[in-house]
């Protein structure tokens, strides 16, 4: 996750900047820099690498100003550059953002056409150009951003300063986390309270769809119709667990929140948005030379592979097994000549999994592990690493870790199809826009938060519950049943739709609520008649599905969640969604510790 600090003080602002920046740093980056409003103008200061690097930039050549923005960043559009990092600029507007601009090309193209000049490879630049283009126009810089936010597609966390306005500040935030710092004579903003922290303990943060005009002496919040809204001050511990919880009751909550972020963080590291394609670099095997893909995991990570075995042989027509960690060593298993072995963890040093891998590559397996953790034990000890960007993942049960995994597998999966020739260019196209759209599509399914916790309501009495999907819905129904069983305690089961005749039926009575997973795809009418098979025997059925879903068998169902309509491809990835936000919900309507359940660790290091 990316890293945005924004001072509007009475002191220069620099070395306020770096300081929080340095507090951001845990969400890893690979460039920073920052801007400031002096004399009028805009000055800017970037570095490629760490952060020490601008530090000395600015000891050698220093930047005044009281007022100022800064960001850490990780490569996304373009390459991890000096002319790549955030700050983007023009002469009269100065910018650092969190997030994915989805239509930036469509402005970009709009905008050199009246003559604007991009410097970046970036979509953060689109942004800074489009205000640009309507101060130009004679907006004032408050109605500029208004403007412009309405035209931008995507999840986004926005801190704007301007030149000749050295007393305003512009937040705004669409999926991704944005605070506001109250001081005495100054303010500030942060994508967390952690990087606020030195600075005030006061804090108010921008609900979905807000924008936030921020002065010396005080901010003035808009929601997403401009309208004039209040957005409660809070006190937030400078040290302690509770750092980083934003106005979330629990961290997990805080990290499904998370996803339309650190989902595009994922996915702008494999997606080229200049023509549409993934990229997968340093794999040091060419996947066209790949007789079989094996993937090992663990858990919730073994689900994430569950669903790349579908993506890779449907799409890529690639032979795939996937197996569970703490299994698969144990059978000795007879590995492939030209295999490659793929790994999951979030924290690259599960022992089930790094002890798999070990054998793997024993069999001459070339050996790929996807992390959240570049530093790990797996990350040394395989041939190439592929990297999930969701950050620290604090909630013992996985959410964004877990979504972030699926982006990747997913481009990972498209890859493969186009070494392969399974996959031409116009099926890369679709596949790419589809998963392209899961940021902002997340932001929308995050919206059902309140009326999952009313649904919770219903389940928190039961003592037994059934998940059921079929293809890639099937292990998200794994996966909801898990989160249920790991955080509300209730036992949970998860099954293969069709499999339901064969004996899990027989559990089927008035007290258990049954979860479908089912998206309108080419499988849903076979689902909808297991389902079907459900409610003739007392059932209570919870369906997930789109609006078609919803319109054929909504009213059928003692109750339904509308999800967005997008392309089968990525609906595992935004379904998961809202089993998280489920489980979640019961757990806190039955008291449990939803951070730290019982007998549970974050990273099993241990067999």
């Amino acid at each position: 996750m990316c890293g945005i600090i924004g001072v509007i003080g009475r002191e220069d602002a620099a070395p306020r900047l770096i300081d929080g920046l340095r507090r951001l740093e845990y969400r890893g980056y690979d460039s920073a820099g920052i801007a400031t409003v002096v004399n009028g103008a805009l000055g800017r200061r970037r570095a490629e690498g760490k952060l020490d690097n601008l530090a000395k930039l600015l000891v050698t050549n220093p930047i005044a100003g009281s007022t100022g923005i800064g960001h850490t960043r990780w490569a996304t559009h373009g390459v991890p550059t000096e002319r790549n990092a955030h700050p983007h600029a023009t002469t009269r507007v100065a910018a650092v953002h969190n997030g994915i601009i989805e239509n930036f090309r469509d402005l970009r193209t709009e905008l050199s056409a009246k003559g604007h000049k991009f410097e970046s490879d970036t979509d953060t630049e689109a942004v800074v150009h489009l205000i640009t283009d309507l101060l130009q126009q004679g907006l004032g810089p408050k109605q500029a951003v208004a403007a412009a936010l309405k035209r931008l597609h995507g999840a986004f966390a926005l801190a704007i300063i301007f030149a000749g306005e050295e007393e305003l500040m512009i937040g705004a935030r669409r999926g991704s986390p944005l605070a506001v710092g109250w001081g005495e004579g100054e303010m500030f903003l942060g994508s967390d309270a952690l990087a606020l922290a030195p600075l005030t303990r006061r804090i108010s943060y921008l609900d979905e769809g807000d924008w936030v005009e921020v002065t010396k002496n005080g901010a003035v919040f808009h929601d997403e119709t401009d309208a004039v809204v209040e957005r409660a001050i809070q006190l937030t511990a400078i040290t302690g667990a509770s750092i980083g919880k934003g106005n979330h009751r629990h961290y997990m909550h805080k990290e499904i929140h998370e996803q339309p972020t650190v989902i595009a963080d994922t996915l702008n590291a494999y997606f080229n948005p200049a023509d549409w394609t993934i990229s997968l670099a340093n794999l040091g095997k060419a996947l066209n030379t790949v007789s079989k893909v094996t993937i090992v995991a663990c858990g919730t990570s073994f689900y994430a592979g569950m669903v790349a075995k579908f993506w890779l042989e449907r799409y890529a027509r690639m032979p795939t097994e996937v197996d569970i960690a703490s299994e698969f060593r144990y059978r000795s298993a007879p590995m492939p000549k030209d295999g490659l072995a793929l790994f999951i963890s979030q924290s690259g040093e599960t022992a089930d999994t790094l002890a798999a891998l070990r054998y793997a590559k024993s069999q001459g397996q070339h050996i790929v592990s996807l992390l959240n953790v570049p530093e790990s034990s797996m990350a040394r000890e395989s041939h190439a690493i592929m990297r999930t960007k969701a950050g620290p993942e604090i909630g013992v049960a996985s959410t964004k870790a877990f979504t972030c995994q699926l982006v990747a597998l997913a481009c990972f999966a498209i890859a493969m199809g186009r070494a392969t020739g399974a996959i031409d260019a116009r099926m890369e196209h679709r596949l790419s826009a589809a998963i392209r759209e899961v940021p902002s599509r997340a932001a929308d399914v995050l919206q059902h938060d309140e009326s999952l916790r009313k649904l919770a309501e219903t389940v928190m009495h039961a003592t037994s519950a059934l998940y059921l999907g079929r293809g890639t819905s099937y292990p998200i129904a794994l996966e909801g049943a898990l989160k249920l069983k790991e955080i509300s305690y209730i036992h949970a089961e998860g099954y293969a739709a069709g499999e339901m005749k064969h004996g899990p039926i027989a559990l089927i009575d008035e007290s258990v609520p049954v979860i479908v997973v089912a998206p309108s795809d080419d499988l849903f009418e076979k689902t909808t008649s297991n389902m079907q098979e459900v409610m003739a025997r007392g059932g209570k059925v919870i369906l997930l599905s789109d609006a078609a879903g919803i319109a054929s068998m909504g009213a059928h169902a003692t109750a339904s969640v509308e999800l967005p309509t997008v392309d089968p491809f990525v609906t595992p990835i935004l379904y998961a969604l809202p089993v998280q936000l489920l489980a979640y919900h019961v757990a806190v309507a039955k008291g449990t510790d939803v951070d730290q359940p019982r007998n549970l660790a974050k990273s099993v290091t241990v067999e």
